[in-house]
């Protein structure tokens, strides 16, 4: 059964003329009833099926205000290399013991990290982190040696963009308590990302189908699609 709260929000809204982004975030914003700070969200559905070839996107952005999220963020080194990922702020560091308690499904942690060297032994795990998209990658900047680098960013509010196998993509770009203009931006970084992923990906036509907004506890409103995705 509905709660009280969930039947007095508005009815259809997805159904709506879709608007822009900064119109339709007031609305979002009055639906978040709850007590907490909810999260504000974006879901997209992207043309990944092409004539040649399927789209799948793989890639990350680095929100400029944040995600209003505290990452535990996890880095696998050598014994040299631990005081360094302390000091950038990890909350988690080891080598092969901290391999270990992975291996026995230790997944206490948002984000690993791992340097070149160890993750040899650490992708012999794939089988316990693919599954919980926890498997560091080179190219979304988590196989590094620069450890202060990927943990900065992993803390300040990078997100990763990835499609399921029916085109569809979901973030969140923030907290009700962001002020309009930051989540403008993170809005706007997302979109500029997918611009750059579209032209990598050599897309026939637009990549984006649709884009909703909503709040995690609220309802979802169509935007208007941009220009040129």
């Amino acid at each position: 059964m509905p709660s009280k709260r969930f039947k007095n929000l508005p009815k259809n809204t997805s159904t709506l003329k879709s608007s822009e982004f900064k119109n339709i975030l007031l609305e979002v914003k009055k639906n978040c009833t709850t007590k907490f700070d909810e999260s504000i969200d974006i879901n997209m559905q992207i043309n990944h099926k092409q004539k040649k070839s399927e789209i799948n996107l793989r890639t990350i952005v680095n929100l400029p205000a944040g995600s209003g999220r505290k990452i535990k963020v996890a880095v696998v080194c050598e014994e040299g290399k631990s005081s360094q990922a302390k000091d950038a702020g990890a909350d988690i560091v080891g080598g092969d013991d901290f391999i270990d308690k992975i291996k026995n499904g230790d997944l206490n942690f948002d984000k690993l990290i791992c340097t070149p060297s160890m993750m040899i032994k650490l992708s012999k795990l794939g089988k316990i982190l693919g599954p919980k998209g926890l498997m560091p990658n080179p190219k979304l900047g988590s196989v590094t040696d620069d450890i202060n680098k990927a943990v900065s960013d992993a803390k300040s509010g990078q997100v990763e963009i990835k499609n399921d196998k029916d085109g569809n993509i979901g973030l969140s770009i923030g907290k009700k308590s962001f002020t309009d203009d930051k989540l403008v931006k993170n809005y706007n970084a997302v979109l500029d990302t997918l611009e750059k992923e579209k032209s990598n990906n050599t897309v026939k036509g637009d990549l984006i189908k649709n884009i909703f907004i909503t709040s995690s506890m609220g309802v979802s409103y169509k935007l208007k699609l941009p220009k040129n995705i």
